[in-house]
Parts: C-alpha cells; structure tokens; sequence
C-alpha cells in the first residue's frame, strides 16, 4: 500500500473544469467534485475500470478512500494536469 502525501493540499479550491480525467491527476493533489454535490481534496494512487483509490484529505490528515468512478462529476489538478 502506498504511504499518504507528506503534505497537507494547497490551501485554495481550484475552479471547476468543464472537463477532466482523474487519470490526468495520477500522484498528485486533485480537488474532487462527486455528483452527489460533495467535494474535497484526494491524492490517488490507483485509477481503474473499477474504482479510483488514494488518500482524503480531511483538513487535518489523509486517510485512505476508495470512489466509484461513476461518482466523480469533475477533477481539477493545479497547476497542470499530468496528460497521461
């Protein structure tokens, strides 16, 4: 299992794209927005048919979490996606 970021996320929320790929944002501090309206800062560390998994950031610690990619309504991962 991988260890969680070292760091806490940059200290903003970056604006919602039109459009995004959670793949592009492999390893890196990526705001998360579900469909169900709730959203938060997430470092994944596995992306796959099934799921996406990595580390929440609950404003205090990473804790690791799994989503249903089907969930994920849009990603922004600043300054630059990876483009994978």
């Amino acid at each position: 299992m991988r260890q969680p970021p070292q760091s806490p996320p940059p200290a903003f929320i970056p604006p919602k794209p039109a459009v995004s790929y959670i793949i592009d944002c492999f390893h890196q501090f990526t705001y998360v927005w579900l469909r169900t309206g709730d959203n938060f800062w997430f470092y994944p560390t596995s992306v796959d048919a099934d799921g996406v998994a990595g580390f929440r950031w609950t404003g205090s610690y990473w804790y690791f979490y799994g989503i249903d990619p089907r969930f994920i309504d849009a990603v922004a991962c600043p300054p630059f996606p990876t483009l994978f």
